[in-house]
């Protein structure tokens, strides 16, 4: 098989600077619902690229929990490497990738940490064994062997037994990525996508197509 020779398409739909709502948080909130009614696997699933204060990136995958008008949440423990890379520079970006719909979403804004509070009441809303999870991984830090983290989980479940709702760990806790730049991807014919671009202009947004 040749690399060269994967291609696929792009007809489904088209996107137009003149059709699309004047607020991007409104134009994804569109896109989702129609993504989730899709039944597509995971819709909320995003690619989280950070990067350290030197400039060196890395990315993974991530769950959204929420989003609106403040920004666009997920959760994850404060010592991995997301969370140290946040902590020297405090900017992201975000990329939705729903292929079945020929769609994607690009988002890149600064990030803070939620209220402690929020954190909380999502950590108890998680099923027991993510939160007894998060308390026994040392998430992004080596370990000898996965019997290790096994066995950090079992001395979890002897130390919470019987509790439904565990405490917090003081490590862990939400992010809210705060949007200044929205890129919506619509793939269209012989790779001449349709691209529409919203950049934060005081508290408006200013709408542009790019070049594919």
């Amino acid at each position: 098989m040749k690399l060269a020779e994967l291609r696929q398409h792009y007809a489904l739909e088209s996107l137009s600077e003149n059709e699309v709502r004047p607020d991007p948080v409104d134009q994804f909130a569109f896109w989702f619902e129609e993504a989730t009614a899709s039944q597509i696997l995971e819709p909320n699933a995003m690619t989280l690229a950070t990067a350290t204060l030197d400039g060196r990136p890395s990315a993974r995958t991530v769950l959204l929990k929420d989003f609106g008008n403040q920004g666009f949440t997920f959760f994850t423990n404060y010592e991995s490497q997301k969370g140290t890379d946040l902590a020297e520079n405090p900017r992201a970006a975000l990329l939705f990738t729903w292929l079945d719909l020929q769609r994607q979403i690009r988002i890149e804004g600064r990030v803070e940490k939620i209220a402690p509070e929020a954190s909380f009441a999502y950590f108890q809303s998680r099923p027991r064994s993510s939160q007894i999870g998060a308390w026994a991984s040392p998430q992004s830090h080596p370990i000898e062997g996965r019997e290790v983290l096994e066995k950090w989980e079992a001395a979890m479940e002897l130390k919470f037994a019987g509790l439904e709702k565990l405490p917090l760990p003081p490590n862990w806790g939400g992010y809210r990525v705060i949007p200044e730049v929205f890129e919506f991807w619509q793939g269209r014919l012989s790779r001449l996508h349709d691209r529409i671009l919203y950049t934060r202009e005081g508290e408006g947004w200013k709408i542009e197509r790019l070049a594919p």
